[in-house]
């Protein structure tokens, strides 16, 4: 039986022009052979399987060819290349790190380097995997790394730099090697397919390329897995079943369900694509990562990021185009959420179909906001006929005079007119307005305000009860931007709004309060407001002192249910409580035996006539 040999030993790269995805390196190593410039240590770093070790052994023949071609490239057929490639050359040493990597292995191979080359100019030194030397072995090499003989070469390769010292790396000519394209591995498996006569599918081999995440070795390895599973009949449907990929059918399906708001057809297709074996955080991962490629696909300047076939790109195109991009940002909002919380779900099903529903709401949702104001057509009649009615109920505002008429109001003005111009077309004396009989609102009881202060108000009162919940105050604006704490003061507040009170009539509905949240269990509250009682500082502040900002953090939380519960009790609905930072001293001195008795006696006269009794003294 002949001897099989894996496609990543078999169609390794023996040239610079047949390396993979790596221009960048082989053209920068071409030009330095070229013009005699090679450096006297090289360290290649990148991922697994793109190149390193190839691309260190073809550099490692091609500066030892005594025939090289135009392009800079090994000839293949004089002693030297031929030597190397049976693997008989004297100028070549490779060390595997990995498992040579104490100081002797090292101190072994600086014995090496002092012998000059029998044959050839160069002897190459080839160190795979150099991160995983010892420290000590790294020390012990520096010094031949950094003065080598003329002829001496070294080749570092590594796929984890970070852990190679900066001593080393600073003697180093650093060549970082990329992942290979999708499309380049792509190619290169057709290549591979077409001298070993495979018949393949393009989608096919994309999906190798995809799942190689970038490594040419790791595609090669899937390649020669597929093509026996398939006996050399590589199919887009072996692939997806060999490797146990979701098919991209599925997901073209599932957003076709959710942009249609398909709840149950969606929740269906979860299902078959978990009895066939998947696991639900692939299949939500495999779903962000499709409604990217749908925005992706939606700009004609990024469809080139699609790393897919002709076929399935296609595809995308065309299904980016029905869907809009509202519904995939959001989508895609909703998928990385489920991702993040589906390990520390304990229903982690749940936690998908969870997500799903909300994608299939996502389109009900867009449409509910593109209406105007976020209403629905119902809504809006609704809203049609509340104002129809409120408008019928309360009549226009009379005019003052003639001279003011035009500028307060019209039958035909709305009702709620601009304040402003109405306090400046208003007279100086002006009588008060009439409220219409249809609308009846009971108001409290209070002092006559001062008529001027009517006049200034052309607005009917049940138009001013409107307009005061829509406007805020002028003050509670100017409080809010200095930081303070912003009240719930009507609009419009009239002279007996801002009735004064006494500092008894404050503490007496202060402690009631008090009693009130102390009945309630917010003891904290009682405490603060039972050991410390509020000052006037003005008619509309209340100055109350704290020890410490725990106490301020406290009297935030109550301050809106304090306000409410004082302002009406008050009849001042401008008042405010702002805090001031106390630190009270504590004295503490020591207390003279004669001072103890005395108090003492002030608790228990008693122990006066004892001491008398017995002739006792009180000591110092």
């Amino acid at each position: 039986m002949e001897n099989f040999i894996v496609s990543a030993r078999k169609y390794r790269p023996a040239t610079f022009e047949t390396v993979v995805g790596q221009q960048h390196i082989t053209g920068t190593l071409k030009n330095a052979i070229k013009n005699n410039q090679l450096a006297q240590a090289f360290l290649f770093c990148g991922p697994r399987g793109v190149g390193k070790t190839t691309c260190a052994r073809i550099l490692a023949k091609t500066i030892n060819c005594t025939n090289l071609t135009a392009d800079q490239e090994a000839c293949g057929t004089c002693d030297s290349c031929v030597s190397f490639q049976t693997g008989h050359s004297f100028n070549f040493h490779e060390l595997d790190a990995a498992s040579n990597n104490s100081v002797d292995d090292i101190r072994s191979l600086i014995e090496q380097v002092r012998i000059p080359p029998q044959a050839g100019k160069y002897k190459i030194y080839i160190i795979d995997e150099v991160h995983m030397l010892s420290a000590n072995a790294f020390n012990a090499f520096l010094k031949t790394l950094e003065e080598p003989p003329s002829y001496a070469i070294f080749i570092l390769a590594t796929t984890e730099k970070h852990k190679i010292l900066p001593t080393i790396l600073s003697r180093c000519q650093i060549f970082d090697f990329n992942r290979i394209q999708v499309d380049d591995i792509s190619n290169h498996l057709n290549k591979i397919a077409q001298r070993e006569n495979i018949a393949v599918e393009a989608d096919g081999l994309h999906i190798i390329a995809q799942k190689a995440d970038g490594g040419l070795r790791d595609a090669l390895s899937m390649f020669d897995q597929i093509v026996s599973y398939t006996n050399k009949n590589l199919t887009y449907k072996s692939v997806i079943d060999n490797l146990n990929i979701l098919d991209y059918d599925y997901y073209f399906k599932l957003t076709q369900y959710l942009t249609t708001s398909d709840v149950s057809k969606t929740l269906v297709l979860f299902d078959e694509i978990l009895n066939n074996g998947f696991d639900g955080n692939n299949f939500i991962n495999g779903l962000a990562s499709h409604l990217r490629n749908l925005l992706v696909a939606k700009d004609p300047q990024t469809t080139k990021l699609l790393e897919v076939s002709e076929n399935i790109k296609q595809k995308y195109i065309s299904q980016s185009q029905q869907t809009s991009v509202s519904f995939i940002l959001t989508a895609l909002n909703l998928a990385n959420l489920c991702d993040l919380n589906y390990k520390n779900s304990k229903n982690q099903r749940l936690q998908v179909e969870m997500a799903l529903i909300k994608m299939c709401h996502i389109p009900s949702v867009l449409q509910l906001a593109s209406q105007p104001n976020g209403n629905t057509a119902t809504d809006q009649d609704q809203i049609k006929k509340k104002t129809n009615l409120s408008s019928a109920a309360i009549p226009p505002a009379p005019a003052i005079n003639q001279g003011s008429a035009a500028a307060v109001t019209q039958q035909n003005t709305p009702a709620t007119p601009s304040i402003t111009q109405a306090v400046q077309a208003a007279p100086a004396q002006e009588a008060k307005p009439t409220v219409s009989p249809s609308v009846s609102i009971p108001l409290p009881k209070r002092a006559s305000a001062p008529a001027d202060k009517i006049a200034l108000n052309p607005i009917s009162l049940g138009q001013q009860s409107k307009v005061s919940s829509l406007i805020p105050s002028l003050n509670d604006l100017n409080r809010t931007a200095s930081g303070e704490i912003a009240s719930d003061e009507p609009s419009f507040i009239s002279g007996s709004d801002r009735e004064p009170f006494t500092i008894e009539q404050l503490h007496f509905y202060w402690n009631q309060y008090a009693n009130t949240a102390k009945e309630a269990g917010k003891i904290n509250i009682y405490t603060l407001m039972s050991t410390s009682l509020p000052i006037k500082e003005t008619e509309e502040t209340l100055l109350l002192e704290i020890e410490h900002k725990l106490q301020e953090s406290i009297l935030q939380e109550e301050m809106i249910d304090l306000l409410n519960f004082l302002r009406p009790r008050l009849r001042n609905f401008s008042i405010f409580i702002k805090t001031k930072q106390v630190v009270k001293e504590v004295v503490n001195r020591l207390y003279t035996s004669t001072e103890k008795y005395q108090y003492l006696v002030e608790k228990n006269p008693k122990l006066e006539e004892m001491r008398r009794r017995f002739n006792l003294d009180v000591t110092s």
